[in-house]
């Protein structure tokens, strides 16, 4: 008899990955291209059932339900990608309904940060903890809160945006109109600017790592610098790790959860941020027990989308019965 299979699809502004999943959790088989989005939804709905169609060969198993997390913003109740930044072209695309014609199984749209939560919940960091958190700081800040193994959603099933959490009302204007959202602050975008903004003005390791132009400084040229001991870098990382402390800070107060779950390319230098994280939660330690709340790096990278993906497939395939 052939084993149950669910694809999980992650699909971002850059690539595209598919991924065969047991109902035990275990990866069988991925496949991954370049979204190529200005090629328009129809190029790109095609590319995803490639893929599909790929890895389900590969995992030789019987198709029983697709889940797919998407770069938002995503309309759950109908299936569609509603004009993300990241996918120009992509207006309002259903696709559920495509990819369910094509392989006749139910198909599920997750925002692509609720699916990687549920990844890491149900096989990584968070695996067996009831509430659990999950914060991604990369390009931008992403989180998603998953309680008792099921994505939280707020009215009409939306994903809640705790990037844009205003920490600062005097700060620097972010793309969704308010002011000093911890994205607009301690972002690898942001601390990218911060650090050219203060290597203009001052002599620092970053220019040299940039090749002396510091225009081409970016987050990874800061941490890079802060690890020999730059003294303007260091300022760049302590500023960042204190907003992210206070935006942390902000969720520990509303959810309590049992772990915090970081991942993220700024997440890679967690070790240069940690001690000043771990002294901004420390202070708001009266009112709730912040520092019982363990911040834990995620363990699945790439991985956690599909597998998230895959299980909020099973999820949605167990509802229709």
């Amino acid at each position: 008899m052939k084993k149950d299979i669910f694809i999980g699809v992650d699909l971002g502004g850059t690539n595209v990955r598919a991924g065969a999943v047991t109902r035990e959790g275990r990866l069988l088989a991925a496949q991954d291209a370049p979204v190529e989005a200005r090629e328009g939804p129809q190029a790109g709905v095609d590319k995803i059932a490639g893929l599909i169609t790929q890895v389900m060969g590969q995992a030789e198993g019987q198709l029983q339900a697709i889940g797919i997390g998407s770069t938002g913003p995503v309309d759950r109740d109908r299936g569609a990608i509603q004009n993300p930044y990241t996918l120009p072209t992509w207006e309002n695309v259903d696709i559920v309904t495509a990819l369910q014609e094509r392989f006749g199984v139910p198909v599920t749209l997750e925002n692509d940060a609720d699916a990687a939560a549920l990844g890491e919940s149900w096989m990584g960091a968070g695996r067996g903890l009831p509430r659990l958190l999950m914060v991604t700081v990369g390009t931008g800040v992403g989180t998603a809160f998953i309680l008792n193994s099921t994505i939280y959603r707020g009215i009409g099933g939306a994903h809640c945006e705790g990037g844009h959490i205003p920490l600062d009302p005097a700060g620097p204007e972010c793309y969704c109109g308010a002011k000093g959202c911890w994205e607009s602050l301690a972002s690898g975008t942001a601390i990218g600017a911060d650090a050219r903004e203060r290597a203009m003005t001052h002599s620092t390791l970053m220019t040299k790592l940039a090749g002396g132009d510091p225009s081409r400084i970016d987050a990874t040229t800061a941490a890079a610098a802060a690890r020999q001991g730059d003294a303007m870098a260091l300022r760049v990382i302590d500023r960042a790790a204190d907003y992210t402390g206070l935006g942390l800070v902000n969720l520990i107060l509303l959810f309590l959860p049992d772990c915090i779950v970081l991942t993220g390319g700024v997440m890679r230098s967690f070790d240069l941020m940690e001690t000043r994280i771990r002294a901004v939660i420390a202070r708001h330690n009266v009112l709730v027990p912040a520092t019982q709340v363990e911040l834990r790096l995620a363990q699945l990278g790439q991985e956690a989308g599909l597998v998230g993906a895959a299980c909020a497939a099973m999820q949605f395939l167990e509802e229709q019965f």
